[in-house]
């Protein structure tokens, strides 16, 4: 296991420094990372918190995976690594013509 976990089901309240305090009784917090929307700057109910040695982080997520956290359960879990996804452009294969205005059905 690494020592980053993912952190769900936060509420959209929780601060870095309740995350913090939460994930500190298990070992040292390194770094704490609420992800947020880019346009409206609130959280989108999850973050990812960097222990200092994967013992840290196994205990950790054992320990709160499923606690309740401001009134929500979490879930915590190893991080894994982003997937790729192929990026969309101009022409992302939808195609608007065909929706219920321009269908021609009779029933």
């Amino acid at each position: 296991m690494n020592t980053k976990l993912y952190v769900g089901n936060l509420s959209f309240k929780a601060s870095e420094d309740e995350i913090q305090s939460l994930f500190s009784e298990h070992g040292n917090v390194e770094d704490v990372f609420i992800v947020k929307d880019k346009f409206t700057d609130r959280s989108k109910g999850f973050a990812f918190v960097t222990l200092d040695t994967a013992e840290n982080a196994n205990t950790a997520a054992e320990a709160l995976n499923g606690s309740d956290f401001l009134g929500r359960p979490l879930v915590v879990n190893e991080a894994r690594p982003k997937e790729e996804r192929p990026r969309r452009s101009g022409g992302d294969g939808r195609n608007f013509s065909n929706d219920r205005r321009n269908n021609d059905r009779r029933f």
